[in-house]
C-alpha cells in the first residue's frame, strides 16, 4: 500500500473547545452527508484514519478528532485523562457539528469512549464498530481485583511520577521516528509507518519527538475496573466488533462480557494485530462498507 500521493484530497483542519481545552478535528467535507466520526486510541492521532476516510468520504462526512492530549490537541494541564473526560469533549464535538445522529468507528481506547457515549446517548448513534475496543479482558480485570485499590493507586502514583520526571526521548531525524513506528508494528509496510510518524511527530529545537502527552497512559485501574457492561447493555445500536488474531486483547467471541450487547456482530481478521484497520486495511474496508 502506498501513501496519499499529494494531488489527493486532503481534509481541513478545524478546532473546537472542549472544557477549557482547544482540541482539533479533521472535517473531510461532504456536510450534506450523513456523519461518521472517527475516533483514534491511545497514543495514536486523527491522520492515522486517513485511509479509511479517502476510502468513505463520498458517502459520509466523515469528521476525525485528535483526542486531547494526542495529535495537534491541546494537552491537559493537571493530565486529565480519565475516560469521562474523552466522553464529554466527545459529546461536546459532536453538538458542535450539528448532527442529531451519527456513526462512530473506533479503535482501542478510542472504543471505550465511544461505547460509553453510544449507551449514555444510545438516540444518537445510528451504528457503532469498535476495533479491538472493549478495553480490557476480564483475566485483566481479575489481577486488578486480586491487587486490590490501595496497590492499584500506589503504583498509578509512582508511574505518573516516574513519567513526568522522565526526560523526553527525541528522534534526530523523521527517519527514527519512522524506524520506531515500523517495529511497534511488523505488519505496517513502510509507506504507513512513514506516513504515521510524519503525522504523529513534532519538531522541538533538540528533534523531533510523539504529539501525545507522556502521561496519556498513566491510567487509574478504577478507570477501566468500573464495570463497562454496564454501558454495554444500555447499547441499542447494531454494533461490529472486530478483531484480529495477533492482538494481544482477547477475541470478543470468547469473552462472555459481549453478551451484555443487544445486537452485535463479530468479524475476526486473520494476519491482523491490535491495528488491524491497517494490518488489513482492504479487508476491514470491505467489511465496514457492508455494515455501514
Amino acid at each position: 500500500m502506498k501513501t496519499p500521493a499529494a494531488a489527493e484530497p486532503e481534509p481541513v483542519s478545524r478546532t473546537y473547545v472542549s472544557q477549557g481545552l482547544k482540541l482539533h478535528y479533521l472535517d473531510w467535507g461532504n456536510e450534506g452527508a450523513p456523519l461518521l466520526l472517527l475516533v483514534h486510541g491511545l497514543r495514536d492521532h486523527a491522520r492515522s484514519w486517513d485511509w479509511t476516510a479517502r476510502a468513505l468520504r463520498h458517502r459520509w462526512h466523515v469528521v476525525a478528532p485528535d483526542s486531547r492530549g494526542h495529535g495537534d490537541s491541546q494537552w491537559s494541564p493537571d493530565g486529565a485523562y480519565l475516560s469521562p473526560y474523552h466522553v464529554l469533549d466527545l459529546a461536546d464535538l459532536i453538538d458542535t457539528l450539528g448532527h442529531e445522529r451519527l456513526t462512530i468507528v473506533a479503535h482501542s481506547f478510542g472504543g471505550n469512549v465511544s461505547a460509553r457515549y453510544a449507551a449514555i446517548f444510545p438516540q444518537r448513534v445510528s451504528k457503532l464498530v469498535l476495533v479491538d475496543g472493549l478495553g480490557p479482558s476480564a483475566k485483566v480485570l481479575a489481577g486488578w481485583a486480586e491487587l486490590g485499590p490501595v496497590k492499584r493507586t500506589r503504583e498509578w502514583i509512582e508511574k505518573r511520577r516516574e513519567t513526568a520526571a522522565r526526560a523526553p526521548r527525541r528522534f534526530a531525524t523523521v527517519d527514527e521516528a519512522v524506524a520506531r513506528m515500523a517495529a511497534a508494528n511488523p505488519h505496517l509496510s513502510q509507506e504507513q509507518a512513514r506516513h504515521l510518524a510524519v503525522h504523529g511527530v513534532r519538531l522541538h529545537a533538540d528533534g523531533y519527538d510523539w504529539k501525545f502527552d507522556p502521561v496519556v497512559g498513566t491510567f487509574l485501574p478504577e478507570d477501566f475496573s468500573v464495570d463497562l457492561t454496564a454501558f454495554w447493555s444500555e447499547i441499542s445500536t447494531p454494533t461490529l466488533l472486530c478483531w484480529g488474531t495477533e492482538s494481544w486483547t482477547a477475541n470478543p467471541e470468547t469473552d462472555q462480557r459481549t453478551g451484555q450487547f443487544r445486537n452485535r456482530r463479530t468479524l475476526v481478521f486473520e494476519k491482523a494485530g491490535h491495528w488491524l484497520h491497517h494490518d488489513q486495511l482492504d479487508t476491514f474496508l470491505a467489511a465496514l462498507r457492508e455494515f455501514l
